[in-house]
């Protein structure tokens, strides 16, 4: 017995740390009464901003209204409200449910799905409303990226993530690759809960993701990345008609009422294909973080084919010490974690400084959606591994049109140049 005991293998701190997440996680479940294998988790989040903006020009007041004499406001909101369940059905099936209560006029529901696991070469398949496989900072949980809003093109590209589609993720045993792909109605439906329309618009959409290094406990890695879709939407109608999905926008990377870049809903669009780049590099303190997406618009009708694209870098820093965690099953961002939580006997907290810049242009062959480029300065201080506040300071320029962008003879070309403060709590659990 003796002898036996020597052999074994010492744990490492990464199996241990598996041990007791696991151990936190049973914990936290929650058996479901009436079903010996059912289980419901509760989750939530609650995120509160403050964006004020410090400078602007005239033409700034035509993007968000349309007037200039009118500039963009001091905005004050609960960006996210939300609560949640997880769990298992049986043995082989597992659901979330996750709505958002934040938005004032009604509620939205986010995560809406359910699925099977070990399935075999298909693993694990998720049917209803989740996110497309394309766009790093998308796929990352807004609880622990490190900017407060997204950038130009992955938001354009990608509105609010989620869409209605069926889904498949898979995981090499290594857990050094990582897949998705599935197929997705393009329409929102987050708001209404249903998709009505003569035409399904629908997409085919993939990611193929490589965890290259992952040392030293998770404190050095390489990730990177490919991705894209083949989208199919309603475009042979006029550009205002509600159901054409051939559209593109996005707000300034702060929180604004309108969306400064936007294509319009663009006519004659038969089909367009996105691929997308995605790399990152850690560490220690230090991360490194780098996207490019383009997309090929196919436009019938005598119409040239636009072509869409941007990108993004940012480098951030843990004056602390800590590092950015990396989630190896999903290709994404973890959770940071504090050496010492802020009041934890004269605990400071972790705290990052961050630096991004964002390029996106979607002017091209008579579509006047807007050019844009920012500079994002982030100071995020993480009280607790569940609760942080960030800081964001935005320099940044716009130049577009405000009205039928698809119909660039209909209004003036406007650029802005403008400055945005943003403040944010967040808590999760």
């Amino acid at each position: 017995m003796a002898q036996q005991e020597e052999d074994e293998a010492p744990l490492s701190l990464q199996d241990l740390q598996r041990q007791i997440d696991a151990l936190r996680e049973s914990h936290d479940t929650i058996p479901v009464t009436g079903s010996s294998r059912a289980s419901m988790k509760i989750f939530g989040r609650l995120h509160t901003d403050v964006w004020v903006p410090t400078s602007a020009d005239e033409s700034a007041g035509v993007f968000e209204s349309g007037d200039p004499a009118l500039d963009p406001q001091t905005n004050v909101e609960f960006r996210r409200a939300r609560i949640g369940v997880s769990g298992d059905v049986d043995t082989d099936m597992t659901y979330k449910l996750e709505i958002d209560f934040g938005k004032g006029a009604g509620l939205v529901f986010k995560d809406m799905v359910f699925g099977w696991k070990d399935l075999g070469l298909a693993q694990k398949v998720l049917i209803g409303n989740q996110k497309r496989p394309y766009g790093l900072d998308h796929l990352n949980s807004s609880r622990y990226n490190v900017f407060m809003e997204r950038p130009f093109v992955i938001e354009s590209f990608n509105q609010d993530s989620r869409r209605l589609g069926v889904q498949s993720y898979g995981l090499s045993d290594d857990q050094a690759w990582n897949w998705r792909y599935g197929v997705f109605n393009q329409t929102d439906i987050q708001g209404t809960g249903q998709y009505v329309s003569d035409t399904l618009q629908p997409e085919i959409a993939a990611r193929l993701a490589n965890t290259a290094l992952f040392e030293d406990d998770g404190r050095r890695y390489v990730h990177w990345a490919v991705s894209g879709t083949s989208a199919y939407p309603d475009g042979n109608v006029s550009e205002n008609d509600a159901s054409n999905e051939a559209r593109f926008r996005t707000r300034p990377e702060a929180r604004t009422l309108s969306r400064w870049i936007n294509t319009g809903r663009i006519s004659e669009v038969d089909q367009y294909s996105l691929v997308g780049l995605e790399g990152v590099t850690n560490c220690g303190p230090l991360q490194v973080t780098a996207e490019a997406q383009g997309a090929n618009v196919d436009r019938g009708g005598g119409n040239p084919n636009p072509f869409f694209w941007g990108g993004y870098i940012y480098a951030s820093y843990f004056l602390t010490g800590e590092h950015m965690p990396w989630d190896r099953k999903n290709g994404i961002l973890g959770r940071p974690k504090p050496r010492k939580n802020f009041r934890d006997a004269g605990g400071l907290g972790a705290w990052q400084v961050a630096a991004r810049y964002s390029y996106a242009d979607f002017t091209d062959e008579g579509v006047a959606g807007g050019v844009g480029r920012s500079i994002t300065l982030g100071l995020n201080w993480y009280w607790n591994p569940n609760a942080s506040v960030q800081f964001n300071y935005i320099f940044g320029d716009i130049s577009g049109r405000q009205e039928d962008p698809s119909t660039p003879t209909s209004s003036p070309l406007f650029e802005a140049d403008y400055e945005f403060f943003g403040m944010r709590l967040r808590i999760d659990f």
